[in-house]
């Protein structure tokens, strides 16, 4: 139990199974993933789950081979779901019991902030380095914060080590969802970035419709 949500249970499997039967295994790691998910999801996404194919397809290749998954970019206006998917994304993940579950959830503008320059040597090193090196990253709302000199070299440091060491990436923007070109990040996060990401992401996921906010208040 987490948070009140009721995690997926080993129900499943025989009363007399144990450490060395593979079901076992597989429900321990499955429950253990599922328990770091709850521990990094918000409240707010603590009942999210994957609705888009292609964001499903995305998170199965991370099971398969994450060496080669590379990067998932929800895009779409404000409300229209991009967060709720990303965490939906890393619960389909923790579900398929991977061997390992280790993620950090962050938005740009707190990541930043964590790493602007502070009376502790080395702090922001460390902390750039904790996000370069997870195995799983989720980064919230790229895109949403100036574009000054610092925040893309920042984000290309992070953005470049995590594509040379191929480890998966999730990140969401505000950016249009639909355009003749496809999305341009350019103006969002600069040259570099932009750039970066064009190799990186091996799944694009516009998301469209109104903002879900705006119109569950209506209602």
């Amino acid at each position: 139990m987490s948070r009140g949500i009721r995690l997926e249970s080993v129900s499943d499997t025989a009363p007399d199974a144990g450490p060395g039967d593979p079901q076992w295994h597989r429900e321990a790691r499955v429950q253990y993933a599922l328990n770091r998910w709850a521990a990094a999801a918000p409240r707010r996404f603590e009942a999210a789950d994957i609705s888009v194919p292609e964001a499903a397809a995305w998170a199965d290749r991370v099971l398969a081979e994450p060496e080669t998954a590379g990067a998932l970019l929800l895009v779409g206006e404000t409300g229209t779901g991009k967060t709720r998917e990303a965490y939906g994304a890393l619960r389909r993940i923790a579900l398929g019991g991977p061997q390992r579950f280790e993620v950090i959830a962050v938005t740009s503008a707190d990541m930043y902030g964590s790493l602007r320059p502070s009376p502790t040597s080395g702090a922001s090193e460390r902390e750039l380095k904790r996000l370069c090196e997870v195995q799983l990253l989720l980064l919230d709302d790229l895109g949403t914060t100036r574009v000054t000199e610092w925040t893309e070299e920042i984000t290309y440091r992070l953005l470049n080590h995590r594509y040379n060491q191929c480890l998966p990436t999730i990140i969401t923007s505000n950016l249009p969802a639909r355009s003749d070109d496809g999305p341009d990040l350019t103006d969002f996060v600069g040259d570099r970035v932009a750039s970066r990401l064009a190799e990186m992401v091996t799944a694009l996921v516009p998301m469209v419709g109104p903002d879900r906010r705006r119109v569950r208040r209506a209602a």
